[in-house]
């Protein structure tokens, strides 16, 4: 179909190399046809998400060409960081921008797992829409026990890979997918102490948290959530995935963050955004903080990015971080 979109939003389990990021992405911008959108580096979590767009077609390839230069150049032995992962290639995940539907994404998603284990010899599980099974479905899931635990992982029956069948202690694995848009957000804390953003994000997400025995639901829907210290900043965070922001968007997360962090005697003190934003994400934060005074888009995202505060780390600039002001 003619002017047929896709994103990306590939995330290599490197944040602290700079020669190995640029050559990584130096890869994907290899592609003719891409447009590269946001490169998000993260030295305490030791990551970095790349975000690029463009035809079925080309992003299949450039996301192969990341995953095959990460696989030369991160050696997953040697590999420590924040943030939970599999792999060299932790996560690849496809999402429908425009003209195509999600089920076609699959597709697309399929196509390049079978490529990726068959000439990169890295396992490969299918996730989200891709998911050949129930338990595949959540990325949590799928990392539990992480790249320490993966090689007897694999010898689950349960958890044999979707293509590939050989352990590559090198890479890893890697777990591609399709899912809608996704918002990676963090909540910042005024305290260093990970316990607290333990209980916080427990309390908030949707899977909640397990007391005497019990599975007690978290307060948010759509809400994915861990709380880790980031030494970069001096501050201990709850970690988001906003995994439907029509349910739960931002300004939910962060108001729930910050009555759980005063009801504990601390407060929040911002907000970080890890990647790119939809821009109906920005005007609904705005909406909520105006209090029904009407505003101009410019004024609402103006509210949004004050009162989340965004700007607390680095400076915010929504012409560099909204989805709908990069693509072509």
């Amino acid at each position: 179909m003619q002017n047929t979109l896709i994103e990306c939003v590939p995330n290599f389990s490197e944040g602290r190399n700079l020669a190995t990021i640029e050559a990584i992405v130096a890869a994907i911008k290899s592609v003719e046809g891409l447009q590269l959108l946001h490169v998000d580096i993260g030295a305490a979590a030791n990551r970095t998400v790349v975000t690029f767009a463009g035809a079925p077609e080309a992003v299949v390839e450039g996301a192969f060409r990341g995953i095959k230069e990460a696989s030369a150049l991160i050696d997953m032995r040697q590999h420590k960081g924040e943030h939970p992962r599999v792999g060299a290639t932790d996560v690849c995940p496809l999402v429908p921008i425009r003209n195509i539907s999600l089920v076609q994404v699959v597709v697309w998603a399929k196509i390049l797992g079978q490529r990726v284990a068959t000439e990169l010899n890295i396992p490969v599980f299918l996730y989200e829409a891709a998911a050949t099974a129930p338990h595949r479905k959540n990325l949590a899931a799928i990392r539990k026990g992480e790249y320490e635990g993966l090689k007897q992982k694999m010898e689950q029956p349960k958890w044999q890979p979707d293509f590939g069948d050989a352990f590559n202690a090198t890479s890893g694995a890697t777990v591609i997918g399709a899912r809608p848009f996704l918002i990676a957000y963090n909540v910042n804390l005024n305290t260093t102490s990970v316990e607290v953003a333990h209980q916080i994000a427990a309390e908030i997400r949707e899977s909640g948290q397990i007391i005497n025995g019990i599975r007690m639901q978290g307060q948010l829907k759509c809400v994915k959530a861990i709380g880790w210290y980031i030494k970069e900043y001096g501050k201990a965070q709850v970690s988001m995935n906003l995994t439907d922001f029509s349910v739960t968007g931002m300004h939910h997360a962060f108001e729930a963050c910050k009555a759980s962090a005063e009801a504990k005697g601390i407060s929040v003190t911002g907000s970080e955004l890890i990647g790119l934003v939809p821009l109906t994400a920005l005007l609904d934060a705005g909406k909520f903080y105006a209090n029904g005074k009407v505003c101009t888009e410019s004024e609402y995202i103006t509210l949004a990015i004050h009162h989340l505060g965004l700007n607390e780390l680095a400076p915010f600039s929504a012409k560099e971080r909204v989805i709908e002001y990069l693509i072509f």
